[in-house]
C-alpha cells in the first residue's frame, strides 16, 4: 500500500462530495461537500494542499454495462481541469457504480432521512469511492482505475 493521504471524490450536478484517508491509507472519512459551480476547482485544489494529499481518487460513472456515456465524459473533463489544477498530484478515475445508491442505502440504515440524508450523500458517496479504491489497493497490491496524464503544456494552462 502507498503511504499518504488521498483525497476521494464524488463529482455530481449540484455538489461534490470530498472524502479524505489517513496518511496509511486504511480509512476513509467524510471531509466537504463543495457546491458545484464558480470556483469548486479552486476549492478542490485547496483540499488537496491543505491535506498534503498524494493523489486524488474521482468516482467516474460508468452504465452498468461497463460502457461510457454522457456523465462519464462530463466527468473526465472536469478531473482533466482538476489534473491541470493540481498538478503534479494525480488525479485517478476509478469506476463508481451504485456508489451513491450504496452510500444513500447506508445513510438510511443509520437514521437520515429526507433533506437530511440529500446534505450528505455526496460526502457518503466519495467515502464509499475512496475506500473501495484503497481497498482493491491493498488486495490487488495496485492502484485501480486510470491516471490522467496532464502534459507539461497542459499543466502550465491550468
Amino acid at each position: 500500500m502507498r503511504p499518504g493521504v488521498r483525497l476521494g471524490i464524488d463529482p455530481g450536478d449540484a455538489r461534490i462530495g470530498v472524502a479524505r484517508c489517513d496518511p496509511s491509507g486504511v480509512i476513509a472519512t467524510p471531509l466537504e461537500t463543495v457546491a458545484r459551480g464558480e470556483g469548486d476547482i479552486a476549492r478542490l485544489a485547496a483540499l488537496t494542499d491543505e491535506e498534503n494529499a498524494v493523489e486524488v481518487v474521482m468516482g467516474l460513472p460508468r452504465s452498468l454495462s461497463g460502457g461510457e456515456g454522457p456523465a462519464a465524459h462530463k466527468t473526465r473533463r472536469f478531473a482533466r481541469r482538476l489534473a491541470k489544477r493540481i498538478a503534479p498530484v494525480p488525479v485517478r478515475l476509478v469506476d463508481e457504480r451504485l456508489t451513491t445508491v450504496s452510500a444513500e442505502s447506508m445513510l438510511r440504515e443509520r437514521g437520515r432521512k429526507g433533506a437530511d440524508r440529500r446534505a450528505v450523500v455526496d460526502m457518503a458517496a466519495a467515502v464509499v469511492i475512496l475506500q473501495h479504491a484503497l481497498d482493491a489497493e491493498r488486495i490487488r497490491g495496485e492502484a485501480p482505475g486510470e491516471v490522467l496524464v496532464v502534459t507539461k503544456n497542459e499543466e502550465n494552462q491550468g
